[in-house]
This record gives C-alpha cells, structure tokens and sequence, in this order.
C-alpha cells in the first residue's frame, strides 16, 4: 500500500502528522531533512508528499524547500505533491505550483481538509498507476503478437484493432472462407495479407481480384481462364485466378458489388469445388483458401435481393469486421507518424515532424476516407511543407461538401411519388446523408458503399442534395 511521505524538521508536526493519518487509515513514513525525503521516494512505496517550506538553515524564505521540492519532481515527475507553510509567501506557492507542486496548505492546518486534500489525491495516482499498467498490458501484448505472427507491417496502437489482428492469426491456419468486413480504405487487404503470412499456404501465391470490377462478359474468363479461340481474340490459352492461386489464397475484394450471374458461377465453383475454362468442358480443381472482402452491408443486400443468401454463408464461414479509423482513434497518431516517415524525401529521415496542432486537426478529423485517406492527407502534407514541421493547414482538412441547406433534409428533384418498394430504400439513404450531413462519401461510408454507387442509388431515387455555394 503507497504510503504518504511526511517532509517537516519539527518532529512534534510529523508526530501530530503521522496520528492524524492513521487514524484516517493512510500509513505514513516521516522525514526531517531534504536528505532524508529524497532517500524515501528513492526506497518506499511513496503516493503522496506533504512537504514543509522551511527548514533549520532557512527559516522565512522558503528557497530550501522550493528547491527540496523541484528535486522531488525530478525524482519522481508523477508523485503528487502538497507544500505546507507558515511563512512562504503566496506568490512563490503559486510558481512552485506552476512547476508540478499539486496543493498548498498554510499552517496551521485544517485537518478534514488536508485529510481529503490526501485522499483525493492517493486516488488519483492509484487510477493514473492502474491506467498506465493497462497500456503497459496492452503494449506487451502488442508486441509479443508481433513477436509471435507476421503483421504484414500493421501499424497500430488500439484495443479494436488488436481484437481484429488477434481473431485474424487465431483463424489464420485454417482453410475456412473468411469475410472481411469494414468501410472502404480501413485496411481490409491488408487484414487479408495477415491470413496468408500466417498460414499453412504462407509462401504460396496470393492473388487479388477486384471482384465488382468484373464485367460479366469478362467474369469467366478472368476467374476460370479460357481456351484459345474461346473467344474472339482469345489467341492463346488464358489461365484462370483460380488456377493461379492454386495451393494458395485468392483474395476477391469488392464481393458485394459482383452481379447476379457472377454471383450464381462463384457459388456453383465453391458448391462443387470444380470449374471449367471457358471454351472447355474438361473439369478442373484448384486447392484455394477463399477470403473475400466487402464495405457492403450484405445482410441488407440479401433482404434487397441484390446479393445471394447461399453465397453469403459459403463466404461468410468466419468473418473478421475491420472498424473505421474514426472509431480507433489511438491508432491515428502512430499511422501519421508512419506515413511521415514513409513520405520522407531521401537524405531528411526523422527530421519532418507533426505540430501539436496539426496533431489536434488529425485527431478531429472524422476520416471518411479511413487509413487511405490519412495516407493521402500525410503525402500532401509532405509535399506543400514549408519546413520541417507539418501544420494544420498542410493537411488540407478542410470540408470541401456543403451539408444540406438549413432543414439539413435531402429534397427530391422531381415531385413524383417513388414507387412503394423503394421507401425503405429511400429513407436509408436520405437518413445516411442527414446523420454525414451532408457529406457524400461519409454517407456512403455509413451504408457501405462507394461514393459513386451512392451517387447511383441516388439518382435511381430521385434524391438530390441542396448545395450553397463556396465562398
């Protein structure tokens, strides 16, 4: 138990002292010189300091004791302080409070009130102490799950994304499908990577598809491969990213935005297990782990109709949620800095640092955009610079979206009546808008989708935004 250190020449006050708190059940340990004081916080469990002003050799001035307690602060920064006195002036009492002292109390003194003054003060460094063996918890656990997997470089600092690398190398060894899940540019690719350098197929080809990209004409040839002469132009056999992955894991990214006939060939290949090259009818096999990532809302695309109910589950065997950067705001700060040093020019290393208010704009900022974004913001940064400190106004944060005029409410551009099955459609998206007020990639964030889908499904119901103009 943290003890309170009694610092007064006069043993009659450490003796009044020393009874006073332990009848309040605080144990206390005494000194009567400077020497003495700084040999206990050196040696005991001290939690608070009551520390007298004026000692033998000074007796009205107070310097002894003002310079006792700055080599108490240096001793221990952490350790609160109250200064007692009977002849120290004000004026010294409030710069040495100004230094790190925590209190001042005249003598003599009011016993309730040093008696919580104490109190209070014991608590608070117990909870600051427990805080910090918290955060010393959780760096060793960061670090010996750095030890331990392969991160893929990560950087992170929060509790959030500690639980997602956690659950991604605990699955990482299995071959069951993973979905991955989170707003678009939060790192879901690289939460992918994390599953392939930590399992059995580690070392073996890891291969990317942007499966919303896939036009359905091209959606077979590019995931199956095609025969030469399958189609025109098709001068040579093409091998397929399944076959390409073989033994390996292919990442399909963008799974929500794949259309219903892609949809319908990626399920019937994880239902059998078998696909066929376009132009073939020979059945072929590819040992492939599936991981697949999406910033859709899939459960509300399957009660839409717009995503395949079978499909979600033969995906959707383990799925790992990657939240965004706006709810893991520990780990702004440590990505800036990693992305500092990354956008460095050659022959400057460490030298670009952050303001403290360029450091206060980042941590405000909402990142709509999620680490991608950051990145972005750090890179312009660098680049417009005028020295070695990055300032607020380097980053460009500024809001380039005009929220909606002042019902803050969405208007239809035209007075029709939507069609009675869009209406739950319709009042997700006008409610996205209202709470990003405004904000369209915000917005589409918050539904999980691209901005440009957002745009679509916007025009699709009629929705317009009302804009004043800049300036």
């Amino acid at each position: 138990m943290s003890k309170v250190l009694v610092v007064d020449d006069q043993r009659s006050v450490c003796t009044a002292l020393e009874l006073l708190f332990e009848v309040h059940g605080l144990s206390t340990v005494v000194a009567t010189s400077p020497e003495e004081a700084l040999d206990a916080v050196a040696n005991e469990d001290v939690g608070v300091i009551v520390q007298d002003m004026n000692f033998t050799r000074d007796t009205t001035s107070g310097n002894e004791g003002a310079s006792l307690m700055r080599a108490l602060r240096k001793l221990d920064p952490d350790v609160p302080i109250i200064l007692m006195t009977a002849y120290t002036s004000l004026e010294m009492a409030v710069q040495l409070i100004k230094e790190g002292a925590n209190d001042y109390i005249a003598k003599p003194w009011d016993d309730e009130k040093l008696v919580t003054t104490v109190k209070n003060l014991m608590r608070m460094q117990q909870l600051q102490l427990e805080r910090l063996r918290e955060v010393s918890r959780a760096q060793r656990a960061r670090v010996e799950l750095a030890r331990v997997y392969d991160l893929c470089g990560i950087v992170y600092a929060s509790a959030k994304m500690h639980a997602v690398l956690t659950l991604a190398v605990k699955v990482a060894p299995a071959d069951a499908p993973v979905l991955i899940t989170g707003p678009n540019g939060s790192g879901k690719e690289k939460i992918a990577e994390v599953l392939q350098a930590n399992s059995r197929r580690k070392g073996k080809p890891f291969v990317r598809v942007n499966a919303g990209g896939l036009p359905d004409n091209l959606l077979e040839a590019e995931l199956f491969g095609a025969e030469a002469g399958a189609y025109t132009g098709a001068s040579k056999t093409r091998i397929g990213r399944f076959e390409q992955a073989d033994g390996g894991t292919l990442f399909l990214d963008e799974i929500g935005n794949l259309s219903p006939s892609g949809q319908m060939k990626l399920l019937r290949v994880l239902q059998t297990g078998e696909f066929q090259r376009l132009g073939s009818s020979a059945n072929r096999r590819a040992d492939v782990r599936i991981v697949s990532a999406t910033n859709t809302n899939l459960p509300a695309a399957i009660a839409r109709g717009d995503f395949r109910e079978d499909l979600f589950f033969r995906l959707n065997v383990i799925e790992i949620a990657v939240p965004p950067l706006r709810d893991r705001t520990e780990d702004i700060l440590p990505l800036a800095e990693h992305f500092l040093r990354a956008h460095e020019q050659q022959g400057e290393p460490g030298t670009v640092d952050l303001s403290e208010e360029a450091r206060q704009a980042l941590l405000d900022h909402e990142w709509p955009g999620n680490v991608r974004e950051l990145e972005n913001r750090i890179q312009r940064a660098m680049l417009v610079r005028k020295d070695a400190t990055v300032v607020a106004e380097d980053l460009g944060l500024d809001a380039s979206v005009v929220p909606p005029s002042s019902s803050s409410t969405p208007r239809s551009s035209s007075p029709s009546i939507p069609p009675a099955g869009h209406d739950a459609e319709r009042a997700e998206v006008e409610q996205a808008i209202i709470d990003a007020k405004g904000v369209i990639s915000r917005a589409a964030a918050r539904l999980g989708l691209s901005r440009q889908a957002l745009y679509r499904r916007m025009e699709r119901l009629g929705i317009e935004l009302e804009r004043r103009p800049k300036g």
